[in-house]
């Protein structure tokens, strides 16, 4: 199954949190802070302006991006999690 986004939403695979600590110390899965970083696997066509035209998405498909902790909604397909996020969620693209 394959997931296509509406006007400027996108849609990410989440990386994985930290399993340990910078000292070592192993978390467990109830202290482990949920992931803020993905790649993204999809994009959709963009913003309809009010004059009807679209604004091209600024995130491409296969960027790695920051957006909040609780932004965009959780969604499982064929048993991997996503998250479909608007574009101005994102907070900041990783080069």
């Amino acid at each position: 199954m394959k997931l296509n986004p509406l006007d400027d939403r996108i849609v990410v695979s989440p990386l994985s949190a930290e399993e340990t600590t910078s000292g070592g110390v192993i978390l467990p899965d109830s202290a482990k802070e949920k992931p803020n970083k993905g790649k993204v696997v999809a994009v959709g066509p963009g913003k309809l302006r009010d004059d009807g035209e679209r604004m091209p998405p600024a995130v491409k498909k296969g960027a790695v991006v920051f957006y909040g902790k609780y932004a965009g909604t959780e969604v499982k397909v064929a048993g991997d999690e996503f998250k479909i996020l608007r574009e101005s969620d994102v907070l900041a693209v990783e080069e």
